[in-house]
């Protein structure tokens, strides 16, 4: 099976530029060339792309998912360093949750304290704007 880098953005919802980039930087190897010197993809490097993907959905950040593809390439090592990455990622999502439940208190209670009127009183606008010098 022969897939063109369009055929392979299409069956992984990547566009071109990106497939184009992640053989930049080595996530994905140097595909192999047609006569007419078109890049020629196979189930492996749809496999690799898919698995990039995902992992890119889940937040992983490049060099995560660089070391994940590594360590995907040896099947034979303990998984033990897959679940560190795995755990550091997931220690940053609920940082991230903090963050943004804060962030939702906080934008929660500024809309609360607004009474309505005018603009000139609404104290969203207020709480936006620079802090008062005292």
């Amino acid at each position: 099976m022969a897939l063109t880098i369009g055929d392979l953005g299409k069956a992984t919802g990547t566009k071109v530029e990106t497939i184009r980039y992640y053989e930049r930087i080595g996530l994905l190897p140097q595909p192999s060339r047609t006569a007419g010197n078109y890049r020629a993809y196979g189930e492996a490097e749809l496999g690799r792309l898919s698995f990039v993907r995902r992992a890119r959905d889940l937040g992983f950040s490049l060099d995560q998912v660089r070391a994940l593809l590594k360590l995907s390439d040896d099947r034979s090592q303990d998984c033990a360093r897959v679940d560190r990455i795995a755990s550091e990622h997931l220690r940053e999502v609920d940082r991230k949750l903090a963050d943004l439940s804060a962030l939702r208190r906080e934008l929660k209670a500024v809309i609360d304290s607004c009474n309505g009127g005018t603009v000139a009183d609404c104290r969203v606008i207020e709480a936006l704007g620079p802090a008062s010098q005292g």
